[in-house]
């Protein structure tokens, strides 16, 4: 499998099933602002897309949308894909996506299978709301979460050759972690023998660890904005 980093979340895999893109954020650097209660005030997205948001979405034959916060499916992507194109989503996030005008949103998918996770814990793990990951040829992209039960029951029960964590230690002032820290990337690597890929990181400004802090760490991959893996 390929596995192109768009930026942040935001993938494309070329896949047994075809070329997939995962949790669409197209929109351009700085035209939103900053997710408040946030160590940094800066805008959001921090970085521009490596490519034209147009080539991004050209060819696609299956969307996975992970959850609808806005830096995983924003109003770019929303006029940028076909309303036709098949979404692969949880099935809390159906009806809203129908309700946009999105004529095949489903839950189940050949090839794929959901997994679940943690959004953070506590009162704001309740806030942030459902999140899924999934696993297709073998590859487990684990989405929004925290290191956790959902987490290792996924890696046991898949045994995954390529683990896509979301890292990037985001949290809001005074709360703990929403996504992976480096310590939990290194929770992830002690529970697999697949390789690790970190993303979500340096583009929205509540992710505070850099792709520095994850590059020291042993067996770990960490691409570039509109860099290609062949894994």
């Amino acid at each position: 499998m390929q596995i192109t980093l768009i930026r942040h979340a935001t993938l494309l895999l070329e896949t047994s099933v075809g070329r997939v893109l995962v949790d669409p954020m197209l929109r351009g650097a700085g035209t939103t602002p900053p997710i408040e209660n946030t160590p940094s005030p800066r805008r959001n997205p921090l970085v521009d897309l490596p490519m034209p948001a147009e080539d991004v979405v050209e060819g696609v034959d299956l969307c996975v949308v992970t959850h609808l916060h806005g830096d995983h499916f924003d109003e770019r992507a929303r006029e940028l894909l076909p309303v036709d194109l098949p979404i692969l989503t949880m099935p809390e996030h159906i009806v809203r996506l129908e309700e946009q005008g999105f004529t095949r949103v489903t839950s189940a998918h050949r090839g794929f299978a959901l997994t679940a996770g943690r959004h953070g814990i506590g009162a704001i793990g309740e806030a942030m709301g459902p999140v899924c990951g999934f696993v297709v040829d073998g590859v487990y992209v684990a989405g929004d979460t925290i290191w956790c039960e959902e987490v290792r029951a996924a890696l046991e029960l898949h045994r995954p050759r390529v683990v896509v964590v979301n890292a990037g230690a985001a949290h809001f002032i005074g709360s703990t972690p929403i996504v992976m820290t480096a310590a939990d990337v290194r929770e992830v690597r002690q529970a697999t023998e697949g390789k690790i890929v970190v993303v979500h990181l340096e583009a929205i400004n509540h992710c505070v660890e850099s792709r520095r802090v994850y590059g020291q760490l042993d067996g770990v991959l960490v691409p570039a904005d509109g860099e290609i893996l062949d894994l």
